[in-house]
């Protein structure tokens, strides 16, 4: 089953219910998003998410490092829903990364498919319309101030509110070469 790719990081959702939506969307997610890498050209992640895999493998180390922040003072701020919201929000963000159908390249509006995504599969959650709302606009900002392309006509939403700006900073970091995460496989080792 898809879910059991992102064990560890559900074992962050502490709300039970969030836990089991979160496992229902996963399962719903297209089949490539676990086997392409996190960037169709290399240009702009390390190399521990490049190639087969390397997709979930950035994921894991967007989760990783929310787990980390929200695990520290800076989770302070957060109630326990915010928190797992987030780590959904984080599990998800580049789910549809390709498009559907699956695309050659990196779709550049793939952080707005995925909140169509989440806002199709809503039946398949008991999730309410505020918590959809919470997930459909943190993950449509996650490009943060990265929100134009040359190549697109779209203009991506940025970051408003602590959420979504957290959301961000998450796959900033695990997107950056600088970062040398190492993996056994797809686990994070460490």
């Amino acid at each position: 089953m898809k879910k059991d790719k992102f064990k560890t990081e559900l074992s962050y959702i502490k709300n039970e219910d969030y836990r089991k939506n979160a496992e229902n969307l996963i399962e719903e997610l297209p089949d490539y998003f676990f086997e392409v890498g996190a960037s169709s050209t290399g240009k702009y992640h390390p190399s521990f998410a490049q190639g087969e895999g390397g997709l979930v493998r950035h994921t894991k180390a967007a989760v990783r490092i929310a787990n980390e922040l929200l695990n520290s003072i800076i989770g302070d701020v957060f109630n326990q829903n915010e928190k797992d919201l987030m780590i959904l929000t984080l599990i998800l963000h580049d789910g549809l990364k390709y498009g559907i159908p699956k695309d050659k390249y990196v779709r550049f509006d793939h952080p707005l498919l995925a909140a169509n995504f989440i806002k199709e599969n809503k039946n398949k959650t008991t999730f309410n319309d505020k918590e959809i709302e919470f997930l459909t606009t943190t993950v449509s900002s996650h490009m943060g101030p990265f929100n134009t392309n040359q190549y697109s006509n779209v203009v991506l939403p940025v970051p408003q509110n602590k959420y979504q700006k957290f959301v961000h900073m998450c796959d900033l970091l695990a997107s950056k070469k600088f970062l040398d995460i190492k993996f056994d496989g797809d686990n994070i080792i460490g």
